[in-house]
């Protein structure tokens, strides 16, 4: 009984200890990708709108730094996903705010058809879902902006991320993103 107890608590340090490591360098590459990610957004959109007016710097795009900077090999992290599931994400809440005038049912309705597409997709990308919401329940300057959110500031905005994730991700060689580099070979080859 004594060898069973001091091998499982063996077994729980280790776990333990290799789940709370602290990786300087991984916190750093984060941090800085994270940070010149998010500030290249904010600083782009502070040099053409007011303060006031701060529609570039969309809640989702927290979220999607958390993946992106922070768990890069995730497949919920990967470039199609991260693209994919913002876009479709926009795009089903735009144009369920223009069908559904009840923005509670309008709400509930974006977020779970988002999340039906993404998986449909293959795009799943958990930001996506704040995304379809904030289309929906975000100030009435970013409803007015109708299907252009769609390209500013999502897509925009997620093209930002992306190339600051692809430098930050692979400046050192312990960092790889995206994940599997598979998926742009294939792009190559079938549309060269």
């Amino acid at each position: 009984m004594k060898k069973r107890i001091r091998r499982h608590m063996r077994f729980a340090r280790y776990v333990i200890y290799k789940e709370t490591l602290v990786d300087i360098r991984e916190h750093l590459w984060t941090f800085l990708g994270a940070f010149t990610g998010i500030g290249l957004i904010g600083f782009l959109h502070s040099s053409y709108l007011s303060v006031s007016d701060n529609l570039f710097l969309v809640g989702s795009f927290g979220a999607s730094s958390v993946l992106i900077y922070g768990v890069i090999n995730s497949p919920l992290a990967q470039p199609r996903n991260l693209i994919g599931g913002h876009v479709i994400s926009a795009i089903v809440g735009v144009t369920i705010n223009y069908l559904i005038p009840e923005a509670w049912l309008a709400a509930a309705l974006a977020v779970a058809i988002a999340i039906v597409l993404m998986q449909i997709t293959k795009t799943l990308h958990p930001p996506g879902g704040a995304t379809a919401l904030i289309a929906i329940i975000g100030s009435e300057k970013i409803k007015s902006f109708g299907y252009a959110y769609v390209l500013s500031p999502i897509l925009t905005g997620v093209i930002i991320l992306l190339l600051v994730a692809l430098v930050f991700n692979n400046i050192t060689s312990h960092r790889s993103y995206p994940a599997n580099k598979h998926w742009f070979k294939v792009w190559r080859r079938k549309y060269r």
